[in-house]
């Protein structure tokens, strides 16, 4: 990930784990409510291209849904990961607060610091994970 992509997790993390949860919930339910069409209905036309298996459908739904909350596991888990690189008290505090999901200013008036500096720790917090996925990548490679 770059620097402005691991702004974004960190950012979005405290989101993106309440979605990952309730997705999941959500898909553990079998879809007991779908039914096929009967009748008039089944007779009727069907427009080109998609299917008009009310079961199809929904597995297709639930295929893309697993597809994008594996994309966010794979962010939360990316944050989860380099979280203990982060060794400065400062740091580990604005970090924590980023994942709570305050924002800069709330976190600012929490630590009585301007936003200014909560942005520069911010940075500092963003350049070590940075460092740690660059430095990672190049071990792998060999």
């Amino acid at each position: 990930m770059n620097k402005k992509q691991i702004e974004d997790a960190l950012r979005d993390y405290n989101w993106m784990l309440n979605e990952i949860k309730r997705q999941r919930h959500l898909l553990e339910d079998a879809g007991t409510g779908l039914t096929a069409m009967y009748g008039e209905e089944a007779a009727m036309p069907k427009a080109q291209g998609e299917s008009s298996d009310p079961v199809a459908r929904e597995v297709v739904r639930r295929d893309k849904k697993h597809t994008w909350i594996n994309r966010l596991e794979k962010k939360v888990l990316f944050v989860q990961e380099r979280m203990s690189i982060i060794e400065d008290e400062r740091e580990k505090a604005v970090l924590e607060c980023l994942l709570d999901g305050m924002s800069m200013r709330a976190i600012g008036n929490h630590m009585g610091l301007s936003e200014r500096h909560i942005f520069r720790i911010k940075n500092s917090i963003v350049k070590q994970m940075a460092e740690m996925s660059y430095l990672s990548g190049k071990l792998q490679v060999r």
